[in-house]
């Protein structure tokens, strides 16, 4: 996390501004800002720790402040320690407490060792902007609440921020699940990273998720979400990324597109290169409908590249489905509430069927991709390359990037698609 004061905006804001919320040193507004509240209140934290209260959010407050951006903290056993005297101190639950640390024994806890605590409030927040860094606290705490999940990388981004992935389950039904491929449709994000925890709830207390039993769900199929393929690209849109060389290069290739908002209107990677135009599928003909359209060099969309995968996000997507091979793949743009399905006129014999169930369950519509825009996706990619169904889902509707109000309507529609997804194949 950057250094935070007084005058600093930005959604880094919103999460600390959430954090101190969380560690009850607020309430304070959300609102990306940080003015005198968020001052007093991070005065008051640091003090409650022995810091220096300066209200300034440094290295030392941000690593004070993990437990409050990643959803849990750990502690080391003392004596007398029991799980129920450690979920009264912390605000947690005993049931949490046994869930994340399934490898001791509660009646036998060894004095030194170190306990995942996770801290009562959803690790993944639906209310602040995203930025690349919070994609990771939410990896990091996810993969600590629920042991058997798995994370890590896939590649990295032009500026080397990481490519994260989270894998769910040990079914033999592996499916690959994308969002924000395009950087103004981050609210993708927190779309498939709610999803995964709410599935790790359920399989811990013995609920339905989306209809189905999470635990079937887990033994069934092996999910892997990448929730950011464009993490440098989000943080240009929400602010996070402001100054230096690589947003003055960015300016400087929006400033070519006057009639594109800068930098809400952003949708490339940070180099001006499409992520979506970049794949090995009728790329020739995205390259020549994109020129038709002035689309020739970087640009803040549509522009190709010069050739198939010359950028790390892409090649990386390519390389993590070429190894895990899928029998499925749910890539997540927005707008429209449509879903693609098709590659031209080509999809697998069971993609029609599967698609139709996700209309039922969303309230979608299948449609025909433009031919304009029928070109070197990752869903074309998929479907030309392994022949198994691939789908684009469009949430929401309005201009991107859509407003955080629409996402509980949007994760309410999308529910049955990420839980069917897992088992129709």
């Amino acid at each position: 996390m950057r250094l935070l004061r007084e005058g600093s905006e930005g959604p880094a804001v919103g999460l600390l501004q959430l954090a101190l919320t969380r560690a009850l040193f607020g309430p304070l507004e959300l609102n990306g800002v940080f003015g005198p509240d968020t001052a007093g209140a991070l005065r008051r934290f640091q003090q409650s720790l022995g810091l220096e209260s300066d209200g300034i959010a440094g290295e030392k407050t941000h690593a004070a402040l993990l437990p409050w951006y990643r959803g849990y903290l750990t502690h080391t056993v003392c004596a007398l320690d029991t799980y129920y005297r450690l979920a009264e101190r912390y605000g947690s639950s005993v049931d949490a407490i046994r869930a994340a640390n399934p490898t001791l024994e509660p009646e036998n806890l060894p004095i030194g060792a170190e306990l995942v605590i996770p801290l009562p409030f959803p690790v993944v927040p639906t209310t602040i902007p995203w930025f690349a860094e919070l994609t990771g606290y939410c990896v990091q705490g996810l993969r600590a609440r629920y042991p058997f999940f798995r994370s890590g990388q896939i590649g990295s981004s032009v500026l080397g921020k990481p490519l994260w992935f989270l894998e769910l389950g040990t079914g033999h039904n592996r499916v690959l699940y994308n969002a924000a491929h395009h950087a103004n449709e981050w609210i993708t994000t927190p779309l498939l990273l709610k999803f995964a925890e709410e599935l790790g709830a359920a399989a811990l207390s013995g609920a339905p998720i989306g209809g189905y039993s999470a635990a079937e769900i887990l033994n069934y199929a092996t999910i892997t979400l990448i929730p950011a393929v464009n993490p440098d690209g989000i943080d240009l849109v929400t602010g996070e990324l402001r100054s230096g060389p690589a947003f003055e290069q960015a300016a400087a290739i929006a400033a070519a597109w006057p009639r594109i908002r800068f930098p809400e209107g952003w949708s490339a990677n940070i180099r001006g290169v499409d992520l979506n135009l970049q794949y090995p599928a009728g790329w020739e003909q995205a390259r020549e409908n994109k020129a038709a359209l002035g689309y020739t060099s970087p640009a803040p969309t549509s522009y190709v590249g010069t050739a198939p995968l010359t950028e790390p996000e892409s090649r990386a997507m390519a390389e993590v489905t070429r190894r895990l091979s899928p029998r499925l793949t749910l890539s997540y743009h927005s707008q429209g509430q449509v879903i693609y399905w098709q590659f031209q006129d080509y999809a697998p014999p069971q993609a029609r069927t599967i698609v139709r169930l996700f209309e039922r369950v969303s309230g979608y519509e299948a449609a025909d991709v433009p031919f304009i825009s029928g070109f070197a996706g990752y869903k074309d990619y998929f479907l030309q390359d392994f022949r198994r169904p691939g789908y684009t889902v469009e949430v929401g509707r309005g201009v991107n990037p859509l407003p955080l109000e629409q996402f509980d309507t949007i994760y309410r529609d999308n529910l049955g698609i990420l839980t069917l997804a897992a088992l129709v194949t």
